[in-house]
């Protein structure tokens, strides 16, 4: 009734094709039932239906843990459960093997071209019911494995116990273990081509993962939940374009509020669906960025060096609860932006690095794939089913968990093959360039796919470099992002801000130079975690003077931001001046606002949050030229900036002027585009800020004197490293 060979290989673990031996076979002419249940004594085999004994099995000579009997009264095909005694302990369970194949030859087909853009439905973990019984169906990718086994709790963690059905030439395995779901850990056991056993991996595919530091991949459903937020849904993409006020808060939830009394731990997806979502449309921004929620096994990598891609960190909660969040922020009419990381992903060894034994997701060769910045590995983008792999996961997350947009980490890295890499380390493309343009086009299908199959979403590049059309279509050339972050313009006005004011009318050209390219992207000009870390100090450490001047400069320098044209992000914590450098460890320094200057920082941003939203002029040509118009660019030993931005038609202009010395300027004029009476919208130097409320009473009328080169002219004070917004006042 079995081959010894076969049974042989099958007790050892060794059998290429286990489906072939085991389960519910016809040999000539009469059906046999094969089952492997290591340690049992006696196997019953029982129909599905009624319970009732159809026949027994017995070891067979040289495998003594491989049961095998024949039925010999049934004329066709049975259902049928196995009823296992061990150690004087009985229990009925399901045979994987006798069940068929879950994945259909579309699938395969579609897996094999790298077309496949809902993946996520096929490989990984999926709870369903299969010819009539409930279980788990697990699939993975692993062309180059000799062997591959699903191992958990369920079968003692044994690879021997449910090896996986090979299916043609996709290098998918597949097998449906019934009796298990929600909540059951596992893993994926291989051997590589020479039969070598491997380390073992966590499910590429895997929804959920255990809490670090272990590493199995956890079963977690995708269906049932009940979508509540149709509203924001149908809404956000008319937010999401370039004359829409976009104003990002990035958080990372690990560190943004703890809980003193229970450990210090972070706060879960539940408590922060209460505090953050509040918090974040009480201070006025749009939208909230999560730094990287995939599955991470290293606290200190933030998120950035992820090894599931496609779990919800553990930390805060589950799946579920992590929808609750998206949730809750759209019901309060936030946006949700992912950081995503397609760029690389680390070695641990029950993650993707050489996941069959071979170089599957990487490059074989390290020049290639291997980040000397970072220790990680680069994904091989040229090979279709890794480019399908992470175009689907970017899907996955749209779709999925309703997220509103991704920005995409790293992207410098992604498009030049010598990024940080020394000659010689690195390998030109086809054409003998520093392009990799494998990447290139990767990018491009991820923009192209997300925007078609998902309208109304955004994406947004973290390009560091010069690179042309980032935010341009993809069809005439451009990566297809919708946005970009202007990193030119945070370095350069950083730098400004950091001089001693005596010093900066020598540097006025880096407060200037971002508007020459302004309006090449799409852009959001960032103040990101990574201004915070690594020894930068925070934001109100970088800034020169005194205490009292520290914040004025802060303060002015927001002011600068906001009345900038382009997009706005601010890193957690920045709001309210956080005073030392930031620390993933532990929660920000709540405590600060109940000081007078922290506490005037936090009214400022939301301030200057709800100006931004509320006036027109600062939000609708925020990527177009003529929405800009400079007054003075050149009052370089003043260290004084004034500008205008213009929104459509109907929108009046506003003139925004900063002072970036500390000597007040009483009676300077200024000109201005129109006529009429300006209205003082803000001041960075008002007393609810923690200024020294020195200004203009609220307004300035215009007179025909010549200045700035413009025929009409408002008197203003200006006081003392300050930024000041005024609006045309409309014709009643």
């Amino acid at each position: 009734m079995i081959d010894p060979v076969d049974a042989k290989l099958i007790n050892d673990g060794e059998h290429s094709d286990p489906f072939s031996v085991l389960g519910l076979h016809e040999v000539d002419g009469k059906f046999v039932v094969r089952a492997f249940v290591p340690g049992a004594s006696k196997i019953e085999v029982l129909d599905a239906k009624t319970n009732r004994k159809i026949m027994s099995l017995t070891p067979a000579e040289n495998a003594p843990d491989v049961f095998v009997g024949q039925a010999a009264r049934r004329k066709k095909a049975f259902a049928y459960v196995l009823r296992i005694t061990k150690d004087g302990h009985s229990w009925v369970a399901g045979d994987p093997y006798r069940y068929g194949p879950v994945l259909g030859e579309m699938d395969e087909y579609l897996i094999g071209e790298g077309a496949h853009l809902n993946l996520w439905k096929v490989l990984g973990a999926h709870v369903m019911t299969h010819e009539g019984t409930l279980g788990t169906h697990f699939a993975v990718w692993a062309p180059n494995a000799k062997r591959v086994a699903v191992v958990g709790d369920f079968n003692g963690w044994d690879g021997r116990r449910n090896p996986m059905r090979k299916r043609g030439q996709t290098g998918v395995w597949e097998i449906f273990v019934p009796n298990i779901g929600e909540g059951e850990p596992y893993k994926y056991e291989l051997h590589d081509a020479s039969g070598h056993l491997l380390p073992q991996k966590a499910d590429p595919f895997g929804f959920g993962a255990e809490h670090p530091p272990k590493t199995a991949s956890v079963v977690r459903t995708l269906e049932g939940h009940k979508w509540s937020d149709k509203k924001w849904m149908t809404k956000r993409e008319a937010l999401h374009r370039i004359d829409q006020p976009i104003s990002v808060y990035e958080v990372h939830l690990g560190s943004w509020r703890r809980v003193p009394d229970d450990g210090n731990r972070p706060l879960s997806y539940q408590e922060h669906a209460e505090q953050l979502v509040a918090y974040a449309k009480d201070m006025g921004f749009t939208h909230i960025e999560l730094m990287p929620v995939s599955e991470y096994p290293f606290d200190g990598s933030w998120g950035y060096q992820p090894v599931g891609l496609y779990a919800p960190t553990i930390r805060h909660g589950t799946l579920e609860e992590f929808r609750a969040f998206v949730e809750a922020c759209h019901a309060a009419d936030l946006g949700v932006i992912l950081d995503w990381v397609p760029g690389h992903f680390p070695e641990d060894q029950h993650g993707l690095g050489k996941f069959d034994g071979t170089p599957l997701y990487e490059h074989q060769d390290r020049r290639e794939g291997f980040h000397p910045d970072w220790n990680t590995l680069v994904y091989n983008y040229g090979r279709r089913e890794v480019s399908n792999y992470l175009v689907a996961n970017g899907l996955y997350w749209l779709k999925e968990h309703h997220i509103d947009g991704l920005r995409v980490d790293a992207v410098a890295s992604m498009l030049y093959r010598d990024y940080s890499r020394k000659d010689g380390e690195w390998v030109p493309n086809k054409d003998g360039g520093r392009e990799n343009l494998e990447a290139i086009a990767f990018l491009q299908r991820t923009n192209t796919v997300a925007y078609g199959e998902m309208p109304g979403i955004m994406t947004i590049a973290e390009e560091s470099t010069a690179f042309p059309g980032v935010s341009g279509p993809a069809d005439q050339g451009g990566l297809g992002f919708g946005y970009k972050w202007n990193m030119g313009w945070m370095n350069d006005t950083l730098s400004y801000m950091s001089e001693d004011p005596i010093h900066r009318k020598y540097h006025h050209h880096k407060m200037t130079f971002g508007l020459h390219y302004a309006f090449s992207e799409n852009f959001i000009l960032p103040i990101s975690h990574d201004e915070v870390v690594h020894g930068k100090g925070s934001m109100i450490e970088k800034m020169p003077g005194d205490g009292l001047e520290k914040f004025a400069n802060l303060r002015a320098y927001y002011g600068f931001m906001w009345g900038h044209p382009g997009k706005k992000l601010l890193f957690m914590g920045c709001e309210f001046a956080q005073g030392v450098e930031w620390n993933h460890d532990a929660s920000l320094d709540w405590h600060l606002i109940e000081n007078d200057l922290h506490g005037g920082m936090q009214r400022l941003v939301r301030d200057l949050n709800t100006l931004y939203r509320s006036t027109p002029g600062l939000h609708q040509l925020d990527c177009k030229p003529e929405g800009f118009e400079w007054i003075e660019d050149g009052a370089a030993d003043e260290s004084i900036l004034a500008w205008v931005r213009h929104g459509t038609k109907d929108a009046p202009p506003v003139l925004v002027v900063g002072n970036f010395t500390p000597v007040e300027r009483q009676g300077r004029r200024i000109g201005v585009p129109q006529a009429g009476h300006w209205i003082e919208r803000l001041n960075t130097d008002a007393a609810i800020y923690g200024g020294g409320d020195r200004g203009n009473m609220g307004s300035a009328d215009s007179e025909q004197i010549a200045a700035s080169g413009r025929a009409h002219s408002i008197s203003l004070t200006l006081p003392p490293l300050s930024t000041l917004f005024f609006e045309l006042k409309k014709d009643e």
